[in-house]
């Protein structure tokens, strides 16, 4: 029964986050290699979209403390989430700014499980995330995973990143600007 109140109060908190807002990016954004857009239907092919499912445990394993001197960044966001998406073009540019450090880019996708064949595989081929975009099913996760793996998110709201590099880490609850993004990986070399 708690695990049940507390999934209904973590999808509550998470719709917090207004599904009715959208944010679309400027038309300055360059397209993606893999992404294929059919004008006559505006549609993005979703092929390149691998299906990856972690589970609360494999989630915390990824979380923790690796033996090498990777910088682990990890986002936890919604398709839907407006300050989600609006903090998506910053990652991008670090992730091809960076593409040559040991820093791997994770992106959690918190969205309903109705949504994995559909809304994800879509958002995932617009933003170029193919290879950085898990599926978490929120409804799975125990009052025990938040404290287990965070000093202060509760899964109450999105976005939330976590970078981790060996016992160094950094949290933050909500949107960030792209400065903010630069310090706070800076703050890791």
């Amino acid at each position: 029964m708690k695990k049940l109140i507390l999934s209904v109060l973590f999808i509550s908190a998470l719709s917090a986050c207004n599904k009715e807002t959208k944010v679309s990016e400027s038309s300055n954004s360059t397209t993606d290699s893999t992404m294929i857009v059919d004008s006559a239907n505006e549609e993005v092919s979703t092929a390149a979209f691998k299906k990856v499912e972690w589970s609360p445990e494999e989630t915390s394993k990824m979380l923790g403390k690796q033996n090498n001197d990777t910088l682990y960044v990890t986002n936890f966001f919604a398709t839907w989430c407006g300050p989600c998406v609006k903090e998506i073009p910053h990652f991008k540019a670090k992730m091809a700014e960076m593409k040559s450090q040991p820093v791997k880019f994770t992106f959690v996708s918190l969205d309903d499980k109705k949504d994995w064949d559909g809304a994800v595989p879509k958002f995932v081929a617009e933003h170029g995330l193919e290879n950085h975009v898990v599926l978490l099913d929120g409804s799975a996760l125990g009052t025990e995973f938040f404290p287990a793996n965070f000093k202060q998110w509760d899964g109450g709201a999105i976005p939330f990143t976590f970078m981790r590099k060996g016992d160094k880490t950094d949290e933050t609850l909500g949107s960030m600007s792209e400065e903010m993004l630069t310090e706070k990986l800076n703050s890791f070399q």
